[in-house]
Parts: structure tokens; sequence; C-alpha cells
């Protein structure tokens, strides 16, 4: 297998990992993502297809390596959002709107009540679950960034090497 092709398989493997550890808390521990969850989900998603087509360019190393840095790059994409979700949860920084709720417009006073007396909040600035003090956000950022990075240098030296 070339390296392209190995790249794009630790892309896919380190994402549906983490998504799939995602999925775990959501539906057998019960806690809902919030909005910037769900943000740093797509990009995961990305990488996976992105890793899986790297793999299917087994016979094509330049097709296989276009694939495998599409990957890394939502490697780094959802751990840019992880850390900035994690900052929001710490209180470093603001969050987006997103995520302290909204009030559909239009509604009478009853509607209202109702909707306000249903209303279920998933808030984004705070954390779930912890482990050694970092979030799941936290720990998105970590290791997707450190997956990132590690492929992007074995693709560099591969680079470096064929030229």
């Amino acid at each position: 297998m070339s390296l392209p092709s190995r790249v794009g398989l630790l892309a896919f493997l380190g994402s549906a990992a983490l998504l799939a550890g995602a999925y775990y808390f959501q539906y057998f521990r019960g806690l809902p993502p919030c909005e910037m969850c769900w943000w740093q989900r797509y990009p995961h998603m990305v990488a996976i297809a992105a890793g899986l087509l790297s793999v299917a360019a087994l016979g094509h190393p330049k097709v296989a390596l276009w694939f495998a840095l599409v990957a890394i790059t939502a490697l780094f994409v959802t751990s840019g959002i992880g850390f900035f979700h994690a900052g929001v949860e710490y209180h470093w920084w603001q969050g987006p709107q997103a995520c302290t709720g909204g009030v559909p417009r239009g509604l009478s006073v009853e509607q209202l009540k109702k909707f306000l007396l249903g209303a279920k909040m998933i808030r984004c600035d705070e954390p779930a679950w912890k482990m050694w003090g970092i979030s799941m956000a936290g720990w998105n950022g970590l290791l997707s960034g450190g997956l990132a990075l590690l492929l992007s240098a074995q693709v560099a030296t591969h680079i470096r090497t064929k030229s």
C-alpha cells in the first residue's frame, strides 16, 4: 500500500474512532450533542470519506495523495472547532448565539409558554463530560490535531523524498 493510501487509512480510522466515541456518548451515555458538537462531527465525516477514497485509489498514488490531503485538512478543521468549543466551555471567550438557544418568532403567548416549558436546552458552554479536566471538545481538538500533524509530517517526508 502506498504511503498516501496508508495516510488515508489512518485518517479514516482516527476519525471513525472519534466519531464512534461521540455516538457512544450520545446514544449509550445519554449525552446529546450541542450545536458546536455537531459542527465537529461534519469534518470527521469528510475525513472518513476522503480516507476511504484514498485507500480505494490504491493504484493511483497521486489521486490517493489528494484524498489524503483532504482528510488531513478535515482533521485540522475539526481540531480547530474542538479547541474553539473547549474555549467556550472554559469561558475563555463567547460562543455563537446558536449555543444559547433561540425562540421561534411569531408565537402567541400560549405557544411561547408551551415552547419554553418544553424546551430542552443543550448548552455549548457547559461540558457534558470531562476526563482529566479536559472536555470531549478538548479531546477532539487534541486527538484530531495530533493525528493531523502526524499525518502531515508523513506526507511532507514522502513529498521531500519524491522530489
